[in-house]
């Protein structure tokens, strides 16, 4: 006989944020945010245990944990409210409809009256209804138990891993545009804008709508594994020297990849009454055990309960665990089945299929229903061993697009966007934007980094990249950078006297350019005094303003080295300056190499390519000079004017610093210092200093990158470190990296291009750098790949037209 489900729902009301059952039980409901799975260290879970049996601890008599993990299967769908670039728009194609499970924990601590007689399956209330108890009218009683409710939340919380949000009514409620927690569970409701009413049938099996429901119970000691803990080792990622570790119950979580719900229940009685009904039981058993051997065990046990309840001051508690799983066809469930048992296997427990139990056991799962469910089918434990059975982890977060950088999970490959600069420095987890990025060479960090500039390029950043091996030329290309590299026949060029319109010639650009004259004219350790500061001081500030009566000469540093030997020359002789105090031939003779005709007078008197401010992606590739004794330092000084200028002169824009490679150039060349304040520096001004370095020995023996820049990087971004596995030490002394991220690190595998990013000693997990075929091309730097690219680029007339093809013909022959 069919039956209305609001005539037989347990819920009587839900108001002031609670909910009500018809048998007077009291619920208050909270969503949780769980870590993040992989990212727990064995202290970690450690803690949380401890903080769950504290907080169990602290429920009153006569009350119901009841923790409700939701596991739907879901499809990635990409934002596209906000403007998107071409690699944008082709990643979020590449990516849009990627399966992945989603995630949704709750908890519902309900208080039963204490006069309410216990419930089995014979008398639940999907059978009978009752009136409700004088008790639950008692406001007294209802401002206890939400005070107990809040320190339960408090201690949660305090564990620093967990974060609990109480459900308000219209959460638990439907509203007309979305299902309410109540109504998404008795309609098994996937997502819970999808309003979909469903009959509920228990006859053979249990369905809802045209699903089909099954339950998977751990509620009888004899299925439950000899020993339990806060976690095992997960071995896919542990190696010879380091345990990976998962939550005990992870295989019931997210790496049980299906639909399910899995129900945590742990019922707190009054426990003076449990000791001394067990101590009855184990006088009876005692008095029977000379007729049967399995009395003799039965008082055994019974009596090691009670000492380790007394003897270590263990709370004695009632618990049942579930896995409700739900397919649309039967044969869907014989494969799940199979997924059930074996994630049972791994905690050493054994799977029992509910058959004329499940209906009752669905029934209490109804939030607010937990003090209705059948205590024939749960078992007598201790806080401390039931909670080793709770799922502790939830599924990669993610912040919105045009706030991080995408990466995929490494479990199912779901797009999620890491913001490793601004969130973990408001959380006060990092106190600046340094970024060290080491891998041995092939391990991706390449393409890493392009995917990050690229990134913080669509996301407005200004990005200066000095590089050796042309690694970023595509993507330099693509967003139509400034590419500057030396050929003999196309060498490198630069014009420092340039000032773009609206630009003046400041204290911090006359600076600047004083620094590069004094380099060009000076040894290393050569003085260098007053009156010649003063000398070149008013020789810049001559110069511009010639440059203001005399319009039609362009600035560069031939028409300044004609000044000089024009104009200058004069004022010193009017002022009597003597050859001691500034020798104007010397400095002239030594410079002459770069004025026209000269050596080098290609270097300084750039045409084009002029405006480096307002540039917002240059690249400097520096391999063909990083051995030259002249161009290598002077370039350097370029680029660090270039950088400056745009870190003082762009306020409220991030810079971007990228050395990729060649810090270890610009150390030898005298640079270090530069390196130095950078590091220390930029983050005063919204800027993103990276270093990227392959050798293991240049991060151990360099003082520059330990001191300079591991120190003041709080953002470590590692790439697979298992060919150094048994020489580990140094590395992680080096990078000061704990145990726990030592275990995390080990388990990046390079075939799966995962990356181990670390932000301020408190946040590590483990990535995957997974590109659409369009980024892959843009930033590859394998040799035959990269010509392939450029060809189709000079064939097609442009990067972006050239990739779309190259990708479009590739396809075709797949």
């Amino acid at each position: 006989m069919e039956k209305c489900l609001s005539d037989i729902l347990p819920i009587m009301a839900v108001e002031n944020d609670c909910i009500l059952s018809k048998m007077g039980d009291i619920t208050v409901a909270f969503s949780v945010e769980l870590p993040e799975i992989f990212s727990l260290g064995e202290d970690d879970y450690e803690n949380l245990h401890q903080a769950w049996v504290k907080a169990i601890k602290v429920l009153p008599k006569h009350s119901v944990l009841h923790k409700q993990d939701w596991f739907t299967e879901n499809k990635y769908s990409p934002d596209k409210s906000a403007k998107r670039s071409f690699l944008t728009e082709r990643s979020d194609s590449y990516f849009a409809g990627r399966p992945f499970l989603d995630h949704a924990c709750f908890i519902m601590l309900t208080k039963k009256p204490a006069q309410r007689k216990p419930v089995n399956s014979m008398f639940s209330s999907l059978i009978r209804h009752s009136i409700v108890p004088a008790e639950t009218l008692d406001a007294e009683q209802l401002r206890n138990f939400l005070d107990v409710c809040g320190q339960f939340k408090r201690i949660l919380e305090d564990s620093g891993m967990i974060k609990l949000t109480r459900l308000r009514d219209h959460e638990l409620t439907s509203s007309r545009r979305e299902f309410g927690l109540i109504e998404r569970y008795c309609s098994l409701s996937e997502k819970k804008d999808s309003r979909l009413f469903k009959d509920i049938s228990f006859s053979d099996d249990i369905k809802i709508g045209d699903q089909h429901l099954q339950v998977y119970s751990l509620g009888d000691v004899e299925d439950l594994p000899a020993l339990c803990g806060s976690r095992i080792t997960y071995e896919k990622y542990s190696t010879d020297r380091t345990k990976f570790s998962i939550g005990f119950a992870g295989s019931l979580g997210m790496l049980l990849p299906c639909n399910h719900i899995y129900n945590q229940y742990v019922f707190v009685d009054d426990s003076a009454k449990t000791i001394k009904k067990l101590e009855s039981k184990r006088l009876r058993l005692q008095s029977l055990s000379a007729y049967s051997r399995e009395n003799s065990i039965s008082r055994d046990a019974t009596n090691d309960f009670l000492n380790e309840a007394i003897g270590e001051q263990r709370m004695p508690v009632r618990a049942h665990f579930n896995v409700m799983v739900w397919g649309r066809e039967k044969v869907e469930l014989k494969d799940i089945k199979n997924m059930v048992t074996s994630g049972l296997a791994q905690m050493d427990a054994v799977a029992k299929l509910e058959s004329a139990g499940a209906p009752q056991i669905f029934w209490a799962g109804i939030p607010g229903n937990a003090g209705d469910f059948p205590l024939n089918d749960s078992f007598d434990t201790f806080a401390t061993q039931a909670s080793c059975f709770f799922n502790q982890e939830s599924n990669y977060r993610s912040v919105a697009p045009d706030e991080g950088f995408r990466f995929t999970d490494r479990l199912t490959g779901r797009p999620v966007f890491l913001d490793p600069y601004n969130a973990p420095r408001a959380q006060g987890v990092s106190s600046n934007m340094g970024t060290l990025v080491c891998g041995a060479s092939g391990a991706g960090k390449s393409m890493v980094i392009n995917h990050i500039l690229r990134t913080l390029y669509d996301q407005g950043a200004h990005c200066v990249t000095i590089d050796i091996g042309g690694s970023y030329r595509g993507l330099c290309d693509l967003v139509d950078g400034y590419y500057f590299t030396y050929t003999e026949t196309n060498p490198i060029r630069f014009n420092p006297f340039y000032l773009p319109d609206g630009q003046i010639l400041d204290t911090e650009k006359k600076e600047s350019l004083k620094s590069l004259l004094v380099a060009l004219w000076k040894q290393e350790n050569d003085a260098y005094n007053r009156s010649e500061y003063v000398a070149l001081s008013n020789a810049l500030q001559g110069y511009f303003d010639h440059l203001k009566e005399s319009q039609e000469i362009f600035p560069s540093f031939n028409s300044f080295y004609e000044y000089l030997q024009s104009v200058y020359i004069e004022v010193l002789r009017s002022h009597n300056v003597k050859d001691k105090d500034f020798d104007v031939n010397n400095f002239l003779y030594v410079l002459r190499p770069y004025y026209r005709g000269g050596e080098f007078d290609y270097l300084l008197n750039a045409t084009e390519n002029l405006d480096l401010l307002n540039t917002r992606f240059v690249v400097v590739e520096v391999d063909a000079i990083k051995d030259h004794p002249v161009l290598f330092p002077v370039v350097c000084l370029l680029c660090m004017e270039m950088f400056l200028s745009k870190m003082r002169k762009l306020p409220g824009v991030r810079k971007v610093l990228t050395v990729d490679e060649a810090w270890k150039a610009i150390a030898k060349s005298g640079m270090a210092e530069f390196l130095k304040y950078a590091f220390k520096t930029i983050r005063k001004f919204n800027g993103v200093p990276i270093v990227i370095t392959q050798e293991l020995d240049d991060l151990i023996s360099s003082p520059i990158i330990k001191d300079a820049i591991i120190n003041n990087a709080d953002v470590k971004i590692l790439m697979d470190m298992r060919k150094f596995l048994h020489k580990f030490d140094k590395l992680q002394d080096a990078l000061g990296l704990s145990e726990k991220e030592k275990t995390i690190l080990l388990s990046v595998k390079k075939e799966d291009r995962e990356i181990f990013v670390g932000i301020g000693g408190q946040i590590m997990k483990v990535l995957r750098n997974e590109l659409c075929p369009e980024e892959y091309y843009a930033y590859t730097t394998e040799g035959r790949e990269r010509v392939m690219v450029i060809e189709y680029a000079e064939k097609f007339g442009s990067m972006e037209k050239g990739i779309v093809e190259l990708v479009k013909d590739k396809q075709q022959r797949a």
